[in-house]
Parts: C-alpha cells; structure tokens; sequence
C-alpha cells in the first residue's frame, strides 16, 4: 500500500476509533434496554439466571441479521452502483475501490463474531454456492431440504459439532443479487429469479439455555460485529482516489455514504421493535424439556 493510501487509512482509523467507544456502549444498552426498561411483565419473568431457551436468541439475532443485510443490500450496495459505487469480491484488495457485497458484508461478520468472547457461530451456505466453503455439508443437507419445503426455519441439535442450531432460509432480496449470482463466472447455477431462496443462514450454540445476561451480551455482539463490518467499509472509503462525502447522508442522495451513527441509527429504528417482540415472547421455560431437538 502506498505511503498516500496509508495517511489516508490512519486518518479515517483515528477518526473512526473516537466513536468506536461510544457506539458499542449504544449497541449494549441497546441490547440490555429490553431488560433494564422493559414492562414490568418482562422484568418479572425474566430474571437473573432465568433459563430462556437458544431458540429464541436464534431468532432475534436472525431478525436483526436480516435487517442489517437489508439495509446494507438496498441502502447501500443497489442505491451505491446508482451512484457511481462498486462492490465485488476482491474489495479488500490494494488499489480496489470497491465495498463488499452482501454475502461478503455477511462473511465479515461472522468473521468477528468467531473472534469474540461469544459462542455464537454464523454461516452462510447454498445447494448453489459461488464458493465451495458455503456448500452444506453432513446433516446441514437435510436439514436445508426440509428449509426449502416448507419455507420455515429448521431448529435442530448437530451432533457433529456438538451445537444447538438454527437455520434460517436466505431469500433473494433484490436484483441485484440475482444478476450478481446468474453473471458470476463460478456460479453452478445461471437461472436464479428474484425472491428464489438462494440458501440459508446457520446460527449455532453450545448450550440450549442462556440467561437474560448471556442473551444481553450476544446481542451486543452481534450488533457491535455489524459496526466493526461497517467500520472496515468506511476505513476502505478513505483509502480511494477521490472519497465520497460520509455524514448523514445516503448514495440515493449522490456521492455520498452515512457515517457508522447515521447507519446504526437506520438499522436500530428497522431492527428493535420486533427483536422486542422476541423478548416478549411466552416460552416455556422447563429446563427438563428439550427446546430445539
């Protein structure tokens, strides 16, 4: 990288690593609002140590999941190419002015999820994948049989990994992703439509309870990897030739990419209202009854 490219990126670090604090501060309190102000109903069913069941993490953090991604797929990449953004595969690479596509914006992820303190894992896969690693494999076969038909996500126990799972159907959100997929080189398939399912989303833990803690701090988590994803991207944009404007403003208003706040902000407004839904959903809580098998 060159001596340019590199002042650039040490600029947008420190300038981004300011907020860094601040905005996983947000997305904690975030996660444990639901807890600390919540309806009195809430607050007395969930307490401390209480067994909540995996299956409902799952959920919530597959709903906020797809909120991330499709903020990130119409908001960004479908509004960015009108406006004279590229994204592609080898966006990491010196010199490249892309972003990530929404698969590899989902690959960062759960890149930093596997770095975190937390058991959760996350994969994307396909019975068509672009990459051989996102093909399923084992008991995952099956399982996504059973996705396709009846369009439901599938909760299951993986012997092979010794994991309480969840997989989630993966839809074609846009266009974009069919032409993407239809046009690229590696593609096994050429004739996907919009709204096909294209794959599933693979949550797994190790455990088939957590307490309201554990559950606050996963959340977190997975909220502060959708920041340090976005993150990565804006630190990309000041390594380019000529920077778009980042602020408060959107690619469908020209040139222009919101800063981590403006896009947390847009995501928090789509995600919490149902991901409280999840909170407040009725459970039973009998540790002696199996959740997800």
């Amino acid at each position: 990288m060159g001596k340019r490219q590199n002042q650039k990126l040490r600029r947008v670090d420190m300038k981004i690593n300011r907020i860094d604090i601040v905005m996983i501060g947000i997305f904690a309190l975030t996660g444990i609002y639901l807890f600390i102000q919540a309806p009195e109903k809430l607050k007395d069913e969930v307490q401390q140590g209480e067994l909540i069941p995996v299956k409902r993490l799952f959920d919530i953090v597959a709903h906020e999941n797809n909120v991330a991604r499709e903020l990130w797929t119409k908001k960004i990449v479908v509004a960015g190419k009108k406006s004279g953004f590229k994204f592609g595969e080898d966006w990491k690479d010196e010199g490249v002015e892309k972003g990530p596509l929404p698969a590899l914006f989902l690959r960062e992820v759960s890149n930093y999820l596997e770095k975190s303190p937390v058991a959760l894992s996350l994969f994307l896969g396909s019975d068509f994948p672009i990459a051989i690693a996102n093909k399923f494999e084992g008991k995952q076969v099956e399982v996504y049989q059973n996705v396709k038909t009846t369009n439901e996500p599938q909760y299951f126990y993986d012997d092979s990994v010794n994991r309480y799972t969840a997989m989630y159907p993966d839809y074609a959100i846009s266009k974009a992703c069919v032409t993407c997929h239809n046009e690229h080189k590696e593609s096994p398939k050429k004739d996907w439509k919009f709204s096909d399912m294209m794959g599933a989303t693979t949550w797994s833990y190790p455990n088939e309870y957590v307490t309201r803690d554990e559950l606050a701090k996963v959340l977190s988590t997975v909220r502060g990897s959708f920041a340090k994803t976005y993150k990565s991207f804006l630190i990309k944009l000041e390594t380019f030739e000529n920077p778009p404007s980042i602020g408060e403003k959107w690619p469908e208003d020209g040139y222009k990419i919101p800063d981590l706040m403006t896009f947390h902000n847009q995501f928090s407004t789509l995600s919490s209202s149902k991901t409280l839904e999840f909170f407040l959903k009725e459970d039973i809580k009998d540790q002696n009854k199996t959740s997800v098998n």
